[in-house]
């Protein structure tokens, strides 16, 4: 029992580390970045940021399960609720600042999902949770309340998937550089990958698939950042070479699609 708990506990270890490392390396950007792509490099960096704050409690939670210690197992579930309650805010904020382009109307919409997460986490604390239920691979709560459940599948779920959806639908209409199609489409679709699996991690009372999901979570964290800083060999077989790091402005150099006409109205 004891080795499935510490496999887990490592997984969660490298999920934080890795998480920590790419918010770092992409603050070390920063001087990259104009003014007007500043604020969408920060909000990705709070995202990582908030990966990490979840999945460094998770670490000890594990830990504390290993030990037999339920009272630290309890303590450290709640301080991981925090951080992850608000995983979609900078989420949010990145998709509209991608669409339109304006700090203002991202940051008034992206407030309504701080509500969204103080409301799942009034809901978690007031009706508290069961458990834990320790199994050989894991140490899992059940929430004590539908209504959380649902604010969250609603609120910060549906909606920023879709959004991610939307935008991918728009990213892949739109005729633009191949360059600037990758360093925006896959970066999304690496950070569904992650969001949705946190998601499954945290409700799933599967120990099999909470191990599965945390699995695909640091996956998709190293996916993320092949990414955003995608090594030579795939710059070459993907046809975008001096691949750069700025994600937001309009490349001048011609690695088009066959078909690009004109360029994208996207605000990247």
């Amino acid at each position: 029992m004891n080795a499935g708990i510490l496999l887990n506990a490592t997984i969660c270890f490298a999920i934080t580390i890795s998480s920590f490392a790419f918010a770092w390396v992409l603050s070390q950007s920063d001087s990259q970045h104009n003014n007007k792509s500043r604020p969408a490099l920060w909000s990705l960096i709070a995202l990582w940021s908030l990966v990490g704050l979840t999945y460094l409690p998770t670490t000890v939670r594990m830990i504390a399960a290993y030990m037999g210690n339920q009272q630290l197992d309890l303590a450290m579930y709640y301080m991981a609720s925090l951080p992850f309650a608000f995983v979609a805010v900078p989420l949010v904020f990145f998709i509209l600042y991608v669409i339109v382009g304006d700090q203002k109307i991202s940051s008034y919409i992206s407030l309504l999902f701080v509500l969204f997460g103080a409301a799942y986490l009034m809901l978690l604390y007031s009706s508290g949770v069961i458990g834990p239920t320790t199994t050989p691979l894991t140490s899992m709560f059940t929430i004590n309340s539908d209504s959380a459940i649902n604010v969250y599948l609603i609120g910060l779920f549906v909606i920023p998937t879709a959004m991610i959806i939307g935008l991918l639908f728009l990213i892949f209409l739109q005729r633009m550089p191949k360059r600037l199609r990758y360093r925006t489409a896959l970066p999304l679709v690496a950070i569904s990958f992650v969001f949705d699996f946190m998601l499954t991690d945290m409700i799933t009372l599967d120990d099999t698939m909470q191990l599965a999901a945390r699995i695909f979570v640091l996956i998709g964290t190293v996916q993320a950042f092949l990414a955003y800083f995608p090594p030579m060999t795939l710059q070459e077989k993907l046809g975008i070479k001096e691949y750069e790091y700025n994600l937001y402005e309009n490349d001048d150099e011609a690695d088009y699609d066959e078909d690009y006409v004109e360029e994208t109205d996207i605000h990247v």
